[in-house]
């Protein structure tokens, strides 16, 4: 197995850090995750030396991302990044996106094997990723994808209209695509080259796939237009079909 991104969690509070870590490695657990969160003696604050040890033990090879939660963490994350060598620079990247949301997608993509780059642009997603997603009112169901699309391909899929291969599948889990079973899906998502989508949302994006609210008994459309994409879609919907283990 090649060396996953390294992440570092800086918060004001060592049991925010460590929870989140725990969170974390819940559906990243090849990725190295540490905590640097309080202060020197384990107070509300943040400290330079746990964040610098913390990138030390972080660093397996294929960079580190540091994410902190509140704005004078970040400044510290900062000032530890311009302590180090230009050559260290070179693979950490300190960024601000929300703290749990970032950390998970963070952890996903490092999970999937992605580098560097891209790990940063998982958490950067956070910042938007619940900007068009369904809202109901308590009490009053999300829309179904079936209700949503017209591709009336069903379940055994095929070629709508617009020359997309999809298929319809139901979510039998519980409940529905949670912080796991929505890393599963990514992450096997992540095993194809081309692109797929979830009701129009990136299947390679975990906190896209979470905006949707997909409960249990929720109809998802997973489609692709590209070509070769059927295979992708066909291993996507038999996980979906599975339940996750939880059905």
């Amino acid at each position: 197995m090649s060396e996953r991104v390294g992440i570092v969690f800086v918060s004001h509070s060592r049991q925010i850090a460590e929870g989140l870590v725990a969170l974390a490695g819940q559906m990243a657990g090849s990725v190295p995750l540490v905590a640097a969160g309080g202060t020197d003696d384990d107070g509300i604050g943040t400290s330079f030396v746990k964040v610098s040890e913390g990138i030390q033990q972080a660093q397996k090879g294929a960079g580190v991302v540091v994410i902190s939660d509140l704005g004078s963490a970040l400044l510290i994350a900062e000032t530890v990044y311009d302590t180090l060598s230009d050559e260290e620079r070179e693979r950490v990247i300190v960024v601000d996106v929300p703290f749990v949301e970032g950390g998970v997608a963070a952890g996903v993509a490092a999970e999937s094997g992605a580098g560097l780059r891209d790990v940063v642009e998982a958490a950067e997603s956070a910042r938007s990723a619940w900007v068009d997603a369904p809202s109901a009112l308590p009490g009053e169901p999300l829309e179904d994808a079936e209700q949503a699309s017209a591709s009336g391909t069903g379940a055994s899929g095929g070629t709508d209209a617009s020359g997309r291969y999809v298929r319809e599948v139901t979510l039998k889990n519980r409940d529905g695509l949670h912080a796991r079973p929505a890393a599963e899906f990514v992450k096997l998502a992540n095993t194809f080259p081309v692109k797929v989508t979830v009701n129009g949302k990136d299947a390679k994006s975990l906190l896209g796939i979470m905006s949707l609210g997909l409960n249990a008994g929720k109809t998802a459309e997973i489609a692709s237009d590209d070509p070769a994409g059927a295979g992708a879609v066909d291993a996507l919907a038999d996980l979906v079909e599975t339940g996750f283990g939880e059905a």
